[in-house]
């Protein structure tokens, strides 16, 4: 066995079938065995997984694996986001049907997985385009209409005239649709909406017990949602008959109010652009231009002087009313009182249009009338120039003022949440069909329970830009369920984060009449670990805890949330390759360039390419490694262990051909070392016993705590004990005790050395290695010995030596000698276990 080397091109596949007919990766809900749910985001079937996917379900391989070897019944799924915009343009672009191009690709993903030897249950395998999925979700959508948490009503949405589709705020980029870069429109829609603020309280305070989740994607949910406290304040027309409600979180800088602002689509500002047709014009621009926060935040502030003017509350001075493209009607109440001297937006509005900047908070007192450096600022300190409010600190003036305005009638106090009803109405085919229909007597009717699913149709035509949906001749017409007149279904279809909202509960229960067995979701729920990339931080987890909040609501689970403990992963990174050709930048995958120490240049035709930074691997860029290529070089366990080994896993992982060979050498060597397994071996070296069963217990430990590349440095470690011991017992049950920590990593060498061993069974299947709690403290302690406090000598002896035998043993240290050169020892200091110290 040590002669040969370690071929993975046949054993990966001899395993990974040895795996699939033994079924040992298939979780049993009736077991016995303590529940472990491991749970990497699903994929998209975009066509080839990449590297980031191999990092990302490589770690959650090896908990699910170590779990099983832990005594876990062990459920570890995998399955397919799989409706979305992609296949349709893909259908719109190379003349195919989405669900044919979405097969294709979950059968190219799935077999790249496989070659990866994934401990996955593939018989709970699914696709969210599937009609038994997607009819469950229907099901539960009606169930959510019953509890009152779906409604349908007209609003403002982002409307891409190319796309012919809804846009969400964060697929809207510089005004323009994230797949088009057509302007972007503000359009009036019928929409249906979850109820998602009925939970604001709930899912903010729910925050607080997820302990086990990263403080930055706490915190990033805690923002989104985005509760505040403050006063909304009645602001009368002075020269109109109408009041304009105003909320503000910072009542306490309201006497440096200076104008009123409203969103174009507030309903004054409709209301001037009746008879006004510069005002009409402005609002048409601000439809537009940009339609989120944050792009608001940066673009440049532009107003409309309506005529109007409100009374300032308390002053009774004239306040003008300005229409301004950085007010939002979705947030607030669609009015702002401006005051530019603490707030950058108003301040680079009023400095734009010459509107007053007075100062109301200061450092302190003495500072009330400092000048403004050319900024707003913050707000921090003592409010100034404001009547009554003047010398207070800012949050007593917050109290002061909210006070005031109750007793006098011209406000209230108020919480209000950055987090809106979720819009999940989409103009397009490849989604989920939202099950109601529309009849000219009933209204809307939702689709009765026995008439589900409402099966997308398969003959849809993708050469005209729109809904297919909404021009088939035949799929949207129907009878009314109610009183059986023709009607028309709905051909909107659900937002796709609907679908991978409650995926990891059909992953734990798929009974075929029901979307799931509430029981069994109690034994399997909530996730103990789940993976994923920090960019579903937000709308997925936030969109799937909701979800999981409703059903508990609707009596259908006992959860509240969903995933117990959260790990981000950072992403693979690998620098660029590019060309500037014909006055364009062409880039170049690593396939296609000889990389030297300091030059690159291309395969074919040698010449020069430039290289570039870093990043993550992108398609655009070209820097993508492919798996399957790896793979066939170097092996699976190779490119798992290097998804492991160098970086910590929440960090960025730089791809580097020097690290994946490295890794498939280190495989060969843990082979050389696997063949040496003695079982006639005799003779104790209880170094070896010792390093083996620290590395175990700490190996276990940093497994559990995901430190993977920790849990590698302790395997190299002992890897390099076993190999420089002498032949003993000891050593021969290190060797075993080795292939059971690195089957959860390098599950294909492990099997293959495991079995050429002679041991009986799996080792995916094998017990964790035990733990003799006596052999993980050391037995043998070093002593520094210093003379004069300057480190002279050290000593190796028996740990609890006695302080007069340490003593003893540095003034027989020859070093310590040469360097006492006879002079008198006036005092000994000494540290049991650490230290002795001569003073001369």
């Amino acid at each position: 066995m040590t002669e040969e080397r370690f071929d993975p091109s046949s054993a990966d596949g001899r395993w990974q079938r040895a795996w699939d007919e033994a079924g040992i990766f298939r979780a049993d809900s009736a077991s016995t065995k303590p529940k472990s749910y491991v749970l990497e985001m699903f994929p998209y079937p975009s066509g080839r997984i990449h590297i980031g996917h191999v990092r990302n379900y490589t770690m959650g391989d090896v908990l699910a694996r170590f779990k099983a070897m832990t005594g876990h019944e062990v459920l570890h799924p995998m399955g397919w986001d799989a409706f979305g915009m992609p296949a349709e343009n893909a259908a719109m672009e190379k003349g195919v049907h989405p669900g044919g191009w979405t097969r294709d690709n979950i059968a190219n993903m799935k077999a790249q997985l496989q070659r990866l030897g994934f401990a996955l249950d593939w018989s709970r395998e699914f696709a969210t385009c599937d009609a038994e999925y997607y009819g469950q979700e229907q099901a539960l959508f009606l169930k959510l209409y019953e509890a009152g948490l779906v409604y349908r009503k007209e609003s403002a949405v982002n409307w891409d005239p190319v796309d012919m589709t809804v846009l969400a705020n964060e697929q809207v980029i510089d005004g323009r649709g994230w797949r088009s870069g057509a302007l972007v429109e503000k359009r009036k829609l019928s929409q249906w909406f979850l109820k998602i603020t009925q939970f604001a309280d709930e899912l903010l305070e729910g925050l607080d017990g997820l302990d086990k989740w990263p403080e930055k994607v706490r915190l990033m949910q805690e923002n989104w949602i985005g509760k505040s406290t403050g006063l909304q304040a009645h602001f009368k027309g002075s020269n109109f008959d109408e009041t304009i409600e105003v909320y503000t979180t910072r009542p306490d800088t309201i006497f440096g109010a200076s104008f009123v602002a409203i969103a174009a689509e507030h309903p004054i500002a409709h209301a001037v652009a009746a008879t006004d047709h510069q005002a009409q014009q402005f609002i048409e621009k601000c439809r537009a231009g940009g339609t989120t926060a944050a792009e608001l935040e940066t673009a440049e502030k532009l107003g409309y002087d309506t005529g109007l003017t409100v009374a300032h509350p308390v002053t009774g001075r004239d306040l003008p009313v300005w229409i301004a493209n950085f007010v939002l009607m979705d947030y607030g109440t669609g009015a702002i009182m401006a005051v530019p001297g603490h707030d950058q937006r108003d301040f680079e509005f009023a400095t734009k249009y010459g509107l007053p900047i007075p100062r109301v908070v200061a450092p302190s007192a003495d500072e009330a009338d400092k000048p403004f450096a050319g900024e707003a600022e913050a707000g921090e300190g003592v409010i100034v120039n404001s009547d009554f409010l003047t010398g207070l600190p800012v949050e007593d003036a917050k109290r002061a003022i909210i006070t005031r305005a109750a007793e006098d009638g011209w406000g209230t106090p108020k919480t209000q949440y950055r987090l809106r009803d979720w819009g999940v109405s989409r103009q397009r085919y490849w989604g989920t069909p939202i099950p109601f229909i529309h009849c000219d007597s009933c209204g809307v009717v939702p689709v009765p329970e026995d008439r589900l699913p409402v099966v997308l149709p398969e003959d849809v035509d993708f050469k005209t830009p729109g809904n297919p949906l909404e021009r088939h001749p035949t799929w949207k017409h129907t009878d009314c369920p109610k009183c059986g007149s023709a009607a028309r279904r709905e051909t909107d279809t659900l937002d796709t984060f609907v679908d991978s909202s409650w995926y990891f509960l059909r992953f734990a229960s798929q009974p075929g009449d029901k979307p799931f067995d509430k029981d069994e979701i109690a034994q399997w729920l909530p996730v103990g670990q789940y993976i994923g990339g920090i960019e579903h931080a937000i709308l997925h987890l936030l969109y799937a805890r909701f979800w999981t909040r409703a059903l508990a609501h609707c009596g259908l689970i006992d959860v509240k949330e969903p995933f117990a403990q959260l790990f981000t992963q950072g992403m693979v990174t690998h620098e660029t390759y590019s060309r500037e050709e014909n006055g364009r930048t062409v880039y170049y995958a690593p396939a296609e360039v000889n990389r030297s120490s300091d030059s690159a240049v291309l395969v074919d035709g040698g010449q020069p390419v430039e290289i570039g930074r870093v990043i993550k691997m992108s398609k655009s860029k070209k820097n993508v490694v492919d798996p399957d290529e790896i793979i066939a070089q170097y092996g699976a366990d190779a490119v798992r262990w290097f998804m492991l080994s160098d970086s910590p896993p929440e960090r960025d992982l730089p791809w580097s051909e020097a690290g994946i060979e490295g890794c498939g050498r280190f495989v060969q060597r843990l082979w050389r070392l696997f063949g040496q397994y003695d079982a006639n071996a005799t003779g104790d070296d209880k170094a070896v016993a010792r390093k083996q069963h620290q590395t175990v217990a700490a190996v276990a430990e940093d497994i559990e705590a995901l430190s993977f590349n920790k849990a590698v440095a302790r395997i190299y470690e002992l890897t390099g004990v076993v190999e420089k011991a002498a032949p003993s017992t000891s050593r021969s049950e290190a060797i075993l005790s080795l292939m059971k920590l690195v089957s959860p990593m390098m599950p294909h060498l492990a099997e293959e050395a495991w079995s050429r061993a002679g041991q009986a069974g799996l080792v995916a299947q094998a017990a964790w290695p035990e733990v003799d709690p006596a052999l993980l403290e050391e037995d043998e302690v070093t002593v520094a010995v210093q003379v004069k406090g300057k480190l002279r000598d050290t000593l190796t002896v028996p740990k609890g030596l006695p302080k007069e035998e340490l003593e003893a043993l540095a003034l027989a240290s020859e070093k310590v000698q040469r360097n006492l050169e006879g002079a008198e020892i006036r005092k000994v200091i000494v540290v049991p276990d650490r230290l002795v110290n001569l003073v001369i």
